[in-house]
């Protein structure tokens, strides 16, 4: 295992080009003391801990076709555009089995990030029991407008990219001297305000942060990626991520598009493997 923070950003459905990286780590045994994951990231985390190769990608695309997975109906209906009972229920007991066993021998360290909806603040929760405390994933990856927000010990939260993204400045401060970043946006891209600010202000009337987050949201990611490109020219990070702009949309149902997403994934990786290993085996 190495001494090394790996941090997963979220994407929606783009998410599936982490799960190709992470399965080339999982082919190499490359294993991490810290995992910082992310909405998407968080569920990626998972499989990767509990070491299913391929489980992450075939949770995304075997599921499509269910009105019960993902849709109109599930968001109509229970208020969650992800079907919570069948994401985080039925999929993982019944029809594509967790190894919980795998992941409670996991030494290192899990966390979801979440976002506080009464502070605005991100908050990062630690796994410990993947089945006890599944609803710590569900909150980092339920999408703001399309999702309840859910409640853990008296507080509620949704999607961690509302607040932290990508963090890799709090694995920084938890002392990580080594850190691999895995995005999901490639390699120029800048986040723009979101068209939908009207929509934020009336759904979350009750919780003004959450609309002061998304007004400056793409500020701060922004600042983030510089961030992230500075500390991978000085060593604090090593960098994974698409090369050009995916077809993947956010919500997206196209077998092939997310299967090549995958790909892409795996290929990055194994291209990059040499330098990768390279740089966690310096000395800090």
């Amino acid at each position: 295992m190495y001494q090394a923070g790996l941090v997963l950003e979220g994407g929606g459905m783009k998410g599936v080009y982490t799960s190709g990286v992470l399965d080339f780590f999982l082919d190499k045994g490359i294993e991490f003391s810290s995992i910082y994951g992310v909405s998407a990231g968080a569920c990626s985390m998972c499989s990767f801990l509990s070491k299913q190769r391929g489980r992450a990608y075939h949770v995304n695309v075997d599921y499509l076709d269910s009105p019960d997975y993902c849709g109109a109906k599930s968001l109509l209906t229970t208020g969650d555009l992800f079907n919570v009972e069948m994401c985080y229920h039925t999929i993982p007991e019944r029809l594509n089995p967790y190894d919980y066993r795998t992941f409670d021998k996991y030494q290192g360290k899990a966390v979801s990030v979440v976002t506080n909806i009464e502070t605005g603040e991100a908050e990062y929760l630690q796994v410990r029991d993947m089945k006890k405390e599944i609803d710590k994933i569900r909150a980092s990856a339920s999408l703001p407008l399309v999702s309840r927000a859910v409640k853990i010990d008296g507080k509620y939260y949704l999607d961690g990219g509302i607040s932290d993204a990508i963090p890799l400045k709090h694995s920084i401060q938890d002392g990580n001297r080594k850190n691999v970043v895995i995005m999901t946006k490639e390699v120029g891209y800048i986040r723009r305000p979101s068209e939908h600010m009207g929509l934020f202000k009336a759904r979350y009337l009750r919780y003004p942060k959450v609309y002061e987050c998304m007004v400056d949201r793409h500020v701060r990611y922004n600042v983030t990626v510089k961030y992230i490109e500075e500390q991978v020219r000085e060593g604090g990070a090593f960098l994974i991520r698409p090369k050009q702009k995916s077809e993947v949309g956010r919500i997206e149902k196209d077998v092939k598009k997310l299967a090549a997403l995958y790909d892409e994934g795996y290929r990055d990786a194994e291209a990059c493997y040499p330098e990768l290993l390279a740089y966690l085996k310096e000395e800090s």
